[in-house]
């Protein structure tokens, strides 16, 4: 069970109603999310690589099942993930961003950016750090006010996309240019420190999520079911190029 997976329990234990999203009446796997009918957990394998991941997680975000945070964990072994306080910062937040080992990054629109020259479009790995992708996670309004409201994160370098790089990464689109799924942004995180063949794992294994979830809704016909399979073994493909670690559905 990885770090989202363990705040998802966390969040449903002090929940005080049933978490209630489209689609309630499915039958869930407990751990995507997705129908039982097509659940993809026997397909998520964790590998190595060079990065790591900090979500930062609006508050409900965690129980929604169409969040794609929880992918980035799924492939990911040094995935953190912590629920968004704006009065009461994680001391576990700011002890991960303190560490000496690591090197973070807000991945956010340079736009934002309280001091533009922190502003970078690359991810050097010559300062002998780890880097650690800070990801906000939410809607688009509440990414914005977990941001501004964080001033432990003001003083981080950004790390930011221009139009280029965006409109070959998106999967879907937003309202704006620059508004992704969570693990779209961290596809192109990947690419930004030229980890091309873990970004193609990520963004194949967001590809069959997103496929899945539209068969769970009644979104695709069952004569496109090849498109899923298809799909499957794109991603096992992907992984044949990189190093995995531990086995399948752990």
């Amino acid at each position: 069970m990885h770090a989202v997976h363990k705040l998802y329990q966390y969040r449903k234990s002090i929940s005080t109603r049933p978490f209630s999203a489209r689609g309630k009446s499915l039958v869930r796997c407990e751990q995507c999310l997705l129908a039982q009918d097509f659940c993809t957990c026997h397909l998520r394998t964790q590998i190595e690589a060079q990065a790591s991941f900090l979500l930062l997680m609006y508050d409900d975000e965690v129980l929604k099942p169409s969040n794609s945070g929880r992918l980035i964990a799924d492939i990911f072994p040094d995935t953190h993930a912590y629920i968004w306080s704006r009065t009461e910062p994680n001391p576990k937040v700011l002890a991960l961003l303190n560490d000496p080992k690591y090197q973070p990054y807000v991945v956010f629109p340079g736009e934002y950016a309280y001091q533009p020259d922190l502003v970078c479009n690359t991810v050097s790995m010559t300062t002998g750090k780890r880097p650690l992708f800070i990801l906000i996670d939410g809607s688009w309004r509440q990414a914005v006010k977990i941001y501004r409201k964080s001033e432990y994160l003001h003083h981080l370098p950004i790390l930011s996309f221009d139009a280029n790089t965006t409109a070959k990464y998106a999967l879907r689109k937003g309202v704006r240019d620059f508004q992704f799924g969570t693990a779209e942004v961290a596809v192109m995180a990947l690419a930004a420190m030229s980890a091309e063949k873990e970004s193609e794992v990520l963004a194949t294994w967001f590809e069959l999520f997103i496929e899945s979830s539209l068969f769970s809704r009644s979104r695709k016909p069952q004569s496109e079911l090849k498109n899923l399979t298809d799909l499957g073994q794109h991603y096992l493909a992907a992984l044949n190029q990189v190093t995995t670690v531990g086995s399948r559905h752990e």
